[in-house]
């Protein structure tokens, strides 16, 4: 290309034979032609090219008018060109078009005002009034003339000009218009509606020149800034202005908007949305036409919610105003989109009288505050006052239909407003100010007047707080922890605690007055959960007060089962700091000593009262103090504890890790008859309630599912976790030779359940990179995984993700060698899980893997064939289509082999 375009000198060759290259029968021959013409055109100068503009004209609309090549997308719809793409011909042929008209003068652009095919079709729209009657290559013909226009409008105001002068009074008298006597038009009150069906080839067209000329007003070559006001153009459309938006407005209002998915509803909406962005300094469209537009839009959007084709034209063309005025302010336009779009959203929200559901509600809401800073803070407004008020409905009131709508709106406040406001470098104002509001109306609230805890509220609730607080600073997170340890000392139950800050009364006198309690009440539960929600986000470099105090509450609220004060503790050993500098404190907290209180606390003292010590190389579960009628049951929750603690050490690297790790596999492998992990400490644990003592089992079991797993609800970068690099590998590398050792030394089924179930969780969360180097090892052990966890339905997911490694392995160069030598356990394990019948997917993935096996190496997998294909024909009865589609490849993987052999 660029030897063609190298000098003008070339132009009486290169053109000629480029434009011979266009009557070529290959696609892409042609569009490599217009490529290189764009290119030359714009290396040439308009002299070279004048006496090739005959031809040039000829070719493209040839290309793009007389046997244009576009195609009917159902997915693009009208607002994309009336669902037409165009053809990647079509395409280089407008840009070749665009650079003949910009370098021409005028001159080129004359060619197509007076070609005659033009002027028939434009003479001709009358014909085709109604969309639905327009044959389809006639559609496509609109189509290619309104792209011709609009690249001559929006290429320079000179061709605009011509443009308008040519063609758009004829335009308006097709739709009932007059350019030269505007004040005679018709349309000009308030409740028009067409006598008739609008002309759509002259709609469609006119929104086409519209919104070439709002490109053409915003494009940022133009210096300087003409005077479009008194252009030509610019005359025109402002002396029709009001009219065709009456025009478009009532393409709203008439009965033509009952069809959902009509193309004059779209073309109207789009074109109100190019009137209304306008800049207002260029050419103004009066405050009264901009005020109407406005309102038939949220007219739409507040009423015509069952028209959801209608609905979501106006909304995004709300948005699309709004976002044009945050770009380019004007203080009227600014003024009456405040008042009738943004201030009707803020209404909207917090009322109850509109038939509008409160998810479309939100939508608007978030979408309309979405174009600008100032908007979205009024919609923050409205959406704080709204959870305020339902808030108190339900604690003062105790109403349960309240509940739905507050979740709705925290679930909003949380996904879409919080992040919106991180994102875009808001103020950190609003989530402070949230937060803050939470705690005063907890605050304000002494008595909960619910029946139960609204688990879907509290959740809500706590993930609202989480983002909001994680999106604070340290500062802003210092005042907000401090607001809510003060209503958690200041709750019922929890007085007590403050003694333990002063070191009185003793901490198992303290223990033993919670145990008093048959368990929280509910307001004492939401306080300590949206307490623990706090924990969660702080940032690692926030001071907290009282960190003992608050360790030692989660500690015993943890034995109540509170999962979130599990999460809290693991994320306060995460990002708590190794040493206190300056002066010292005594209600702060470094991390030594959070580990000592956790490890010294009541929850693992022992029976006969010896106490963890410090440096030893693990820590006996069944040491925990029994302080409740159900011991097993608190050692569960202790378990749990441990798991969320075991993770946050484990993620910053802390080598206490490994105590938490052997206290989980002592609690595997006590079966009530078995010894505990070589040179234990203590007893194994005894178990008089077998059900409890199982749930013990695989709480420790699931324990690893915890530890190496990415939790979205703590422990995560959103939450300013310290995460040190390839934690998830050297865990693996340190836990999994001791469960492989653990397989080999017992014999008992519940015990080897519950290490193929750790076992499962490790490898499974192990990035597959770490799991390649040990496939040797490890194939064996998860084929003994799959056959135990096969026959209990309850496993089918963690089957699934054993599974999935074992995929990654097969289908990986450096972990065939393992597979190979593993080929025939591997093959009688998949084929008994491609009859598996709790899980759809779990057959699909084995048949898979059989399917993958094939490209091993011939003599591993030959004596295995007839077992497999005799698999596929039950594979190729399953009930899911999917299934048997593997299977039919599988099958014709497998049969290959045969011939493969006679080449071997």
């Amino acid at each position: 290309m660029l030897t063609y375009a190298s000098t003008p000198l070339f132009a009486p060759f290169s053109i000629p034979l480029l434009l011979e290259k266009l009557s070529s029968s290959l696609p892409l021959t042609k569009v490599e032609s217009f490529k290189y013409l764009s290119y030359c055109t714009s290396k040439y100068g308009v002299e070279r090219m004048a006496e090739h503009f005959k031809t040039l004209w000829s070719s493209v609309k040839d290309a793009t008018y007389v046997s244009p090549e576009t195609n009917l997308s159902t997915e693009a719809g009208f607002m994309s060109e009336m669902g037409f793409q165009d053809s990647d011909i079509m395409k280089q042929a407008f840009v070749l078009l665009q650079e003949l008209v910009q370098q021409s003068n005028g001159s080129f652009i004359s060619l197509i005002l007076e070609d005659e095919d033009i002027k028939i079709f434009m003479n001709s729209l009358n014909q085709y009034e109604d969309f639905d009657n327009i044959p389809i290559d006639i559609r496509q013909r609109l189509h290619a003339v309104g792209r011709i226009i609009s690249v001559c409008v929006n290429t320079s105001i000179a061709s605009c000009n011509k443009v308008f002068e040519s063609f758009f009074p004829l335009l308006m008298t097709y739709l009932g218009l007059s350019v030269a006597k505007p004040h005679e038009n018709s349309c000009l009150a308030e409740d028009y509606n067409p006598p008739g069906r609008l002309n759509f080839g002259a709609l469609y067209l006119c929104v086409e020149v519209l919104s070439a000329c709002r490109y053409l007003v915003g494009s940022d070559e133009l210096t300087p800034i003409p005077d479009f006001a008194n252009q030509t153009w610019g005359v025109m459309l402002h002396n029709v202005s009001k009219s065709l938006a009456m025009v478009f407005i009532s393409l709203l209002r008439s009965n033509v908007a009952e069809n959902s998915q009509n193309a004059y509803v779209c073309y109207g909406v789009k074109g109100l949305q190019n009137l209304a962005t306008f800049p207002g300094s260029l050419l103004a469209v009066s405050k009264s036409t901009y005020d109407s537009i406005l309102l038939k839009l949220m007219s739409v959007v507040t009423s015509d919610i069952n028209k959801t084709f209608l609905w979501t034209l106006a909304m995004n063309a709300l948005v699309e105003i709004g976002s044009f005025l945050d770009k380019c302010p004007d203080s009227e336009r600014l003024s009456s989109y405040e008042s009738i779009v943004v201030e009707k959203i803020f209404s909207l929200i917090s009322s109850d009288d509109s038939n509008m559901p409160l998810s479309l509600k939100l939508q608007a809401a978030f979408e309309i505050g979405a174009t600008g800073m100032n908007f979205m803070l009024r919609v923050v407004q409205g959406l704080d006052e709204a959870i305020s008020a339902t808030l108190s409905a339900v604690y003062a009131h105790g109403n349960r239909k309240s509940v739905e709508p507050t979740v709705k709106l925290l679930e909003y406040y949380s996904n879409k407003v919080l992040p919106w406001f991180h994102k875009s470098g808001g103020s950190e104002e609003i989530p402070l100010n949230f937060a803050l509001s939470i705690w005063d109306k907890i605050e304000n609230n002494r008595s909960f007047n619910l029946d139960s805890l609204e688990n879907e509220l509290l959740d809500a609730t706590m993930m609202a707080m989480k983002q909001a607080v994680g999106s604070c600073s340290e500062g802003s997170q210092e005042k907000i922890i401090n607001k809510a340890l003060g209503v958690l000392l200041s709750s019922n139950c929890l007085q007590w605690m403050e003694s333990i800050s002063g070191n009185t009364p003793s901490e198992a006198e303290g223990l033993q007055q919670i145990h008093k309690l048959d368990s929280f009440a509910i307001r004492d539960e939401w306080i300590t959960s949206l307490f623990a929600s706090i924990v969660i986000a702080l940032r690692p470099q926030t001071y907290i007060q009282n960190g003992k105090f608050i360790l030692q509450f989660f500690i015993t609220t943890l034995l109540n089962g509170h999962v979130p004060s599990a999460q809290a503790l693991g994320s306060l050993v995460n990002k708590l700091p190794l040493k206190i500098t300056g002066t010292p404190l005594s209600k702060n907290l470094c991390l030594d000593e959070a580990v000592d209180m956790i490890f010294h606390s009541c929850i693992w003292t022992s029976y006969n009262g010896s106490t963890y010590e410090r440096g030893s190389s693990e820590i006996d579960l069944s040491s925990l103090r029994l302080c409740s009628l159900s011991p097993e049951s608190d050692k569960i929750h202790a378990t749990i504890g441990l798991a969320w603690i075991g993770k946050g050490l484990l993620m910053r690297g802390h080598e206490k890790v490994k105590d938490i790790t052997m206290t989980l596999l002592n609690c595997m492998i006590s079966d009530g008859d078995r010894g505990s992990l070589p040179n234990s400490k203590h007893p194994s644990l005894v178990c008089n309630d077998e059900d409890l003592h199982h749930q013990l089992m695989k709480s420790a079991a699931d324990a690893f599912h915890i530890i190496m797993s990415d939790s979205e609800s703590c422990l995560n970068k959103r939450y300013h976790a310290t995460i040190r690099p390839l934690y998830k590998q050297r865990f693996s590398n340190t836990v999994m030779p001791i469960l492989s050792t653990l397989m080999l030394k017992y014999d008992s089924p519940s015990i080897r359940s519950m290490l193929c179930r750790a076992i499962a969780y490790v490898v499974s969360d192990t990035p597959l990179t770490a799991i390649l180097s040990e496939a040797k090892k490890l194939i064996p052990l998860l084929l003994d995984c799959l056959s135990m966890m096969v026959e209990d339905i309850m496993n089918k997911e963690i089957i699934y993700s054993v599974l999935l490694v074992i995929s990654g392995i097969l289908v990986d160069k450096n972990g065939q060698d393992a597979v190979a030598e593993n080929a025939h356990s591997i093959v009688n394990q998949l084929i008994e899980l491609t009859t598996y019948p709790h899980m759809m997917v779990i057959r699909e993935t084995a048949v898979q893997c059989l399917a993958a096996i094939s490209e091993l190496p011939y003599t591993r997998i030959y004596p295995l064939r007839t077992l497999v294909l005799r698999a596929m024909l039950k594979a190729l009865d399953d009930p899911k289509w999917v299934v048997r589609q593997e299977a039919v490849r599988c099958r014709q993987a497998w049969a290959s082999i045969a011939s493969r052999s006679l080449h071997f």
